[in-house]
């Protein structure tokens, strides 16, 4: 059985083709390395990475004619709010990836195709915690309007032309693959060596943090079960930390001195609260997810191997 992951070179999707990967599935990797690296594809001898771009029509199809691929993985994307709020026109352009690969899809008669979605589709919270069905998706972020119209997308295929799906909303991932542009890393790095820890605004603003274990393990456990079949799915956790308190946490888990720093609030794509009703992950999982102490203190193992 094979399966294409795009953006493959990113943190979950590295992480994901790791797994599958090690449970013998024959796994091709495209990215375009813009914000995925090299480093973190898995070696492995059902691995094969092709450096190519999603949004390239002719490059993509060349791919799916050369492999025949049972299932698809789409996670390629433009991500991190900063890197997002500065590339608008770059984000959008990833609508162009999402028909490329959905019409693949189509014409390649892919048995299902994963979509990875964001929390940032919910926008301002209406309702704590955030469901599915229920919440309002209230973004104007490029970035979050990009994943809806994806969203819209994939319903849109499966109507017109029976091609199953099943959307992963993501909430916040972290583990060792993980960019330094992201909060629990960079906390983690300015703490290991006494650096300032900076902060957005009061650090009030709330979020919820997901162990990449927790968030591939569900993943392929919907994929491998077979469930939630054009359904949508909140990936994360659903205990929230305000910012100030996880800098807080980290210093004293790193046993540091950082002093914390508070910077200008951003302008826009900083929501005062991020918490997901995963009743449908915790379905998958069969067990408790890893709590967020375990993983920061996996993590500071991990990259006190680098200082």
């Amino acid at each position: 059985m094979k399966i294409l992951i795009t953006g493959g070179a990113g943190n979950i999707a590295s992480s994901l083709a790791k797994k599958l990967a090690e449970l013998d599935y024959q796994v091709v990797i495209v990215d375009n390395l813009l914000t995925g690296s090299i480093s973190k594809i898995p070696k492995n001898k059902n691995t094969v990475f092709i450096n190519a771009d999603v949004n390239n029509l002719d490059d993509m199809s060349s791919i799916f004619q050369t492999n025949h691929f049972d299932y698809v993985f789409h996670y390629a994307a433009i991500v991190g709010v900063e890197r997002t709020l500065a590339n608008p026109i770059s984000v959008l352009n990833d609508i162009k990836g999402i028909e490329n690969i959905l019409t693949l899809c189509r014409d390649h008669n892919i048995k299902h195709v994963f979509y990875s979605s964001s929390s940032e589709v919910y926008g301002e919270p209406f309702e704590i915690p955030q469901h599915e069905v229920t919440t309002p998706l209230n973004s104007r972020l490029p970035y979050a309007i990009v994943k809806n119209v994806g969203e819209a997308y994939f319903r849109s295929f499966q109507h017109e032309f029976g091609l199953d799906y099943t959307i992963f909303r993501f909430f916040n991932t972290y583990g060792p693959n993980q960019s330094e542009d992201f909060v629990i890393p960079r906390f983690i790095r300015a703490a290991l060596k006494g650096a300032d820890i900076t902060i957005y605004g009061d650090g009030r603003q709330t979020r919820t943090f997901c162990y990449i274990d927790d968030n591939v393990d569900a993943c392929i456990t919907a994929f491998q079960d077979e469930v939630y079949i054009n359904d949508v799915i909140n990936i994360g956790s659903d205990i929230e930390i305000s910012i100030l308190d996880l800098a807080n946490k980290i210093r004293e888990l790193v046993g540091s001195k950082s002093k914390i720093i508070h910077l200008s609030p951003l302008k826009e794509g900083d929501m005062t609260r991020r918490c997901p009703d995963i009743s449908k992950m915790k379905l998958l999982l069969k067990r408790e997810l890893i709590t967020l102490k375990e993983g920061i203190l996996l993590l500071i193992n991990h990259m006190n191997k680098d200082i």
